[in-house]
């Protein structure tokens, strides 16, 4: 009888192991699966709804700075207006390695250019937006050096 209590306590404690492993095993699997899920390009990793596609429009200024950084870029322009009041605008392009992609370098622009960009502007009102390559071109209408 006493053989009997022993091999009932010893399969009971193995059951439990048992379950303690696949209770691991499971809480690790839903972990990777919440951290795959969780991990998108990093292009998803904002929205575009603030700046109004529908409506662009072309801005003419003297650059202030070239911000060549992720996980975008900024050029900051100064836009005078009709009665000479300057207007700060931030812009947010495409990545630093979609720029390069096109040909840009981080020396492409610099402060003193006159640049002539056709822009998303920020829904809010506010002196921001968006800039593509595309859009870009010195004051004159000479392109920027893009490859094709």
């Amino acid at each position: 009888m006493t053989g009997n209590r022993f091999s009932r306590r010893a399969t009971a404690e193995s059951a439990g192991r048992a379950t303690f492993r696949r209770g691991h095993v499971l809480l690790i699997a839903a972990g990777a699966a919440a951290l795959a899920c969780g991990t998108g390009p990093a292009t998803a990793h904002h929205s575009f709804a603030m700046f109004d596609s529908d409506n662009p429009i072309e801005l003419v200024g003297t650059l202030r700075e070239f911000k060549y950084t992720n996980p975008h870029t900024f050029i900051v322009l100064d836009v005078k207006d009709d009665a000479g009041s300057v207007t700060t605008w931030s812009l947010e392009g495409g990545s630093p390695s979609a720029l390069v992609r096109e040909g840009w370098t981080s020396s492409i622009v610099k402060p003193g250019d006159e640049l002539k960009i056709r822009v998303k502007p920020l829904r809010s009102g506010a002196p921001g937006g968006a800039w593509e390559i595309p859009t870009t071109s010195y004051r004159d209408g000479t392109p920027l050096p893009v490859k094709h």
